[in-house]
């Protein structure tokens, strides 16, 4: 199977890579903006007609599509979560190649949802930021390209290489100043909200398992349960040995109080007014991943105790 893999250098995308080229039927090929890809091509940029000659040159069976913007203004998201899109499935539709697209998508496109409840995938998409009315959008374009198309909708990724301006990497970076200063108290804010944590690694596994299957339309890929941070930060504590006083600040974090792990005066860092988690999905979040199991014969293998030994291994290093 000759697989074209759009944003192998991504968090990602790297694991995916890493997942694909060990099945010894794929041929893969990645396409992105690094000088170590194999073919450089930006797709917030290049036209829809310079992709369909390079599909119908390498003619790839399956595209998938982890490339993407996590952060900036509006205006860059849409850019490179929206506008990229569109580039992907007119060039699909222009070429011959008949070729499936996995698109990965994100929970952020649910926006918030009922404390305590599942979110599957016939709810009504509400996102609440700019990031998920981008990746809203282009799952919109995917399902109405008339392709052979599925979008996973990753809820909240974790493990290794999980990018330090995450919430779980910014509590392993606020835990290694605090045992590099020998600190015995630690504050942090915004501990309150729950969030459904999947690993990297079984997100990988999914985009194979959805590169072979011939399901189409959106699949949740979560771990169906919500931790609370203030959970998650525990563990980390007594991942890393930390011995010290773990103090949480009361209610979301805003203009004068730490965003998770942060000094108070630090308005680089802090959260968003209104929004107690920067996707801007509230206060919780919890994934229906039945349809993952039934359709992909998907389920997670790596319990978040795990993901955050991980995380913390990679954090220690910087110590």
């Amino acid at each position: 199977m000759r697989v074209l893999l759009i944003g192998a250098n991504g968090y990602l995308g790297r694991f995916v890579a890493d997942r694909l080229l060990a099945d010894p039927a794929v041929q893969l090929t990645a396409l992105g903006r690094g000088d170590d890809a194999d073919v450089r091509f930006d797709l917030a940029s290049g036209s829809p007609g310079a992709l369909t000659r390079f599909l119908d040159a390498v003619h790839p069976g399956v595209v998938i599509n982890c490339a993407g913007a996590i952060r900036g203004g509006a205006r860059d998201l849409t850019r490179h979560n929206t506008v990229a899109v569109a580039t992907v499935c007119e060039a699909l539709r222009r070429s011959g190649c008949g070729a499936r697209l996995v698109q990965i998508g994100c929970g952020a496109e649910y926006g918030p949802s009922q404390p305590g409840s599942s979110t599957a995938e016939d709810a009504i998409p509400r996102p609440g930021g700019p990031y998920g009315v981008s990746k809203l959008a282009a799952t919109e374009l995917v399902l109405g390209s008339g392709l052979d198309a599925v979008v996973l909708r990753v809820f909240s990724p974790a493990g290794p290489g999980t990018p330090a301006g995450s919430p779980l990497g910014r509590l392993a970076e606020a835990l290694r100043r605090a045992m590099q200063s020998g600190d015995g108290e630690l504050k942090l804010g915004g501990l309150g909200v729950q969030r459904d944590f999947v690993d990297v690694r079984d997100v990988a596994r999914a985009v194979h398992a959805a590169s072979l299957s011939a399901a189409q339309g959106v699949i949740n890929i979560g771990s169906g349960r919500a931790v609370r941070l203030r959970d998650a930060v525990a563990v980390l504590a007594r991942v890393a040995g930390y011995g010290g006083n773990l103090h949480e600040l009361d209610g979301p974090p805003g203009p004068m109080r730490s965003a998770i792990g942060h000094p108070r005066n630090d308005p680089e860092h802090a959260a968003p007014v209104g929004h107690p988690y920067p996707d801007g999905c509230g206060s919780w979040q919890q994934a229906d991943v039945r349809t993952a199991r039934d359709r992909l014969g998907w389920r997670p293998r790596i319990n978040l105790e795990e993901s955050l030994a991980d995380i913390w291994m990679e954090a220690a290093c910087r110590i």
